[in-house]
């Protein structure tokens, strides 16, 4: 599962005191449906993402497009759309971020 390396990675990466957010982009955007059920395999690790406030988008686009959109208003997940319903890279980049894909 890919999403658990991200999830790690963010962790491991706020641990060490990084300034790190989550985008959360594509089909990972099911996850966040998925993992918000205590059962599933690595909800324990993104129950700390979301604890440590990394989660910092969600793309309302495909969130719509895996059903997940619901659950990520429910969970109160920072939802982005500025760019034709996706969240725009440029402003992390304008903030002095590097972007990393998973």
């Amino acid at each position: 599962m890919c999403f658990a390396h991200t999830l790690l990675n963010t962790l491991d990466l706020k641990n060490k005191e990084y300034n790190v957010k989550l985008i959360i982009e594509g089909t990972a955007t099911k996850k966040v449906e998925e993992l918000a059920d205590p059962k599933k395999p690595f909800a324990n690790l993104y129950a700390e993402v979301k604890k440590e406030g990394i989660i910092d988008c969600v793309c309302k686009t495909c969130s719509t497009q895996t059903g997940a959109l619901k659950s990520a208003e429910e969970q109160e997940l920072p939802i982005c759309g500025e760019m034709s319903g996706h969240p725009s890279l440029s402003r992390y980049l304008e903030a002095g971020y590097e972007v990393i894909v998973f």
